[in-house]
């Protein structure tokens, strides 16, 4: 003989069950309360960021020095494990995305070890145009800016600024090609 089936069991089956069970309603209480934690991840990014646009996406996790030098536009992705060290500000244009592990570096140290010695140090900005994606694991370093519809390869180690619609790949990153968006 069947045991009788759960209210919960009843719906992922797709048949009749009662909304209001305990076990569904429980289930639903979680879920809006992760929904409440989700869906506030915007404004927690604009707590403490420079700039947020709508449609922002900061995977976690994420690691920043202040927080307040970073400007991201609208419809930007950042995926997992990204840093961005910003001791001056580092801008991120619209549509732009991001692979994992990816690393923008507007800290910078001084190359006499005099000075280095007395632990000073200093930024130079970072910008970073509108419709780029830089692949995983990149790395962008100190003053560099990337033209819009850039394509940064994975891996990368970008040391000169790259033109807008040029990708660019290796250590150093050097120009693979030139192509003009539609």
């Amino acid at each position: 003989m069947m045991s009788p089936q759960t209210e919960k069991q009843k719906m992922l089956a797709g048949a009749l069950y009662v909304a209001s069970d305990p076990e569904l309603q429980q289930d639903m209480a979680q879920c809006a309360n992760w929904l409440d934690r989700y869906n506030n991840r915007q404004a927690s990014l604009s707590e403490r960021l420079g700039a947020v646009g709508e449609n922002a996406c900061i995977r976690p996790p994420f690691q920043c020095d202040y927080g307040y030098n970073i400007f991201v536009g609208d419809n930007v992705f950042l995926n997992f494990n990204c840093i961005i060290l910003d001791v001056v500000p580092v801008r991120i244009g619209s549509s732009t995305q991001i692979g994992p592990g990816v690393q923008i570096l507007a800290a910078d140290h001084p190359r006499d070890p005099a000075l280095r010695q007395k632990m000073l140090e200093s930024g130079r900005p970072v910008t970073i145009g509108e419709n780029v994606w830089i692949g995983g694991g990149a790395i962008i370093l100190p003053g560099i800016t990337i033209g819009d519809h850039a394509i940064i390869g994975a891996g990368s180690v970008v040391t000169r600024d790259v033109a807008s619609g040029t990708t660019v790949a290796g250590n150093p990153a050097r120009p693979l090609h030139r192509s003009l968006p539609p």
